[in-house]
């Protein structure tokens, strides 16, 4: 519809057998998915009943800033006890979503999909869709996590480099190649698995608010063609999804379409939205969406009926970083007519790391706990 209401408060919720209290829309995680139509004047009416201020960012969306935003920047924010009315045109369609901009309340649950129908027929065709919402969660306060990695930024990383996997190392590749790849990482204070801040140590994995166990479950009916609108609402998390023996034909990105590419995997960060067509052959398809550190999944199933399942994968092995993720590719620009064949016969554990090991390790970049 042109008029929605929404209210923002407190719920409690139970994904790891603890009880806790998350910031809610409507009383649900994720928030009630909205679907409106380019060109449309749309009037979404949005009551806070907590006991701290909120707000409503329309990621990705068109529209006049008063209407979005940071509170105390573009507008002050949705007080406690007050209604806020968002007023705008829809410009432009394809999947987005809607999250709050304050404080972690985001991280607590207050984020919803928002798919908004092109005004004219759909060049994306497809027999049937679902909208696929993938978040993390933690039963821990989000502001003790931010000053645990204030004090210590790998205090969840449990998957730093071992004794056994030193040994490992040098049944691989001798003792002084294992050595110095130690001998680098610590020169430079970085660690080689330092893909995340936060892991499944504290966080559970959700899909469509549900849990690995709990399953979200979508239906299709045999040799119907399935558009699957994903999307990273988490605060924190990138995913590599896959759907083990089912190609998948990325149509749009961020809300815009694309020429059509198809792939086994995407990787995609918080905020980001891909847009997939799939043509199921069998019964029943696991989705499978890891973290990018290995430390978790969330999963559901595409199936033709209730109760048929398919095999859940196992997690793939950690990938250590290298000094191509750490710094890029150096052949580029001036440096592309460089010669490089000295450069490749040289001994690396004679290269000069003082200056390195100086160096501020710069901060990551995940989400919310940036």
């Amino acid at each position: 519809g042109k008029v929605i209401e929404l209210v923002i408060d407190e719920s409690p919720v139970n994904f790891t057998g603890v009880v806790r209290m998350a910031t809610t829309i409507n009383g649900s995680i994720p928030a009630p998915t909205l679907r409106l139509r380019e060109g449309d004047d749309v009037t979404i009416k949005v009551t806070n009943k907590l006991s701290v201020p909120s707000s409503i960012h329309w990621h990705g969306i068109i529209l006049p800033y008063q209407m979005d935003g940071v509170p105390g920047i573009s507008f002050k924010g949705i007080m406690p006890g007050e209604t806020f009315v968002y007023k705008f045109k829809l410009q432009q369609s394809g999947t987005y979503w809607y999250h709050s901009h304050s404080g972690f309340q985001e991280m607590t649950g207050m984020y919803g999909a928002l798919i908004i129908e092109p005004r004219e027929t759909d060049i994306i065709s497809s027999d049937n869709e679902h909208v696929i919402q993938l978040s993390d969660w933690t039963d821990e306060d989000p502001m003790a996590l931010f000053r645990k990695l204030k004090v210590q930024s790998d205090v969840f990383n449990f998957s730093q480099p071992t004794v056994p996997e030193f040994f490992a190392d040098v049944s691989k590749t001798g003792v002084t190649n294992a050595l110095q790849r130690r001998k680098m990482w610590h020169e430079m204070r970085m660690n080689p698995t330092d893909l995340a801040d936060l892991s499944a140590s504290t966080m559970t994995f959700l899909m469509n608010g549900s849990t690995p166990m709990a399953n979200w479950r979508g239906l299709f009916k045999t040799g119907e063609k399935l558009r699957l609108r994903f999307i990273n609402g988490s605060s924190n998390s990138f995913f590599d999804v896959r759907i083990p023996e089912l190609k998948l034909t990325v149509v749009q990105a961020d809300g815009q379409n694309v020429a059509p590419v198809t792939v086994d995997e995407f990787r995609f960060g918080p905020g980001e939205t891909y847009d997939v067509i799939v043509e199921p052959k069998n019964d029943a398809y696991t989705i499978f969406a890891q973290s990018m550190d290995r430390s978790g999944y969330a999963k559901g199933t595409l199936s033709v009926a209730q109760g048929i399942d398919a095999p859940t994968p196992a997690l793939d092995p950690v990938e250590w970083l290298t000094m191509t993720d750490m710094m890029g590719n150096m052949d580029h620009g001036a440096m592309s007519n460089m010669n490089h064949s000295a450069m490749a016969n040289m001994n690396q554990s004679g290269m000069e790391h003082s200056a390195m090991a100086n160096m501020k390790q710069p901060a990551t970049d995940h989400g919310a706990m940036k």
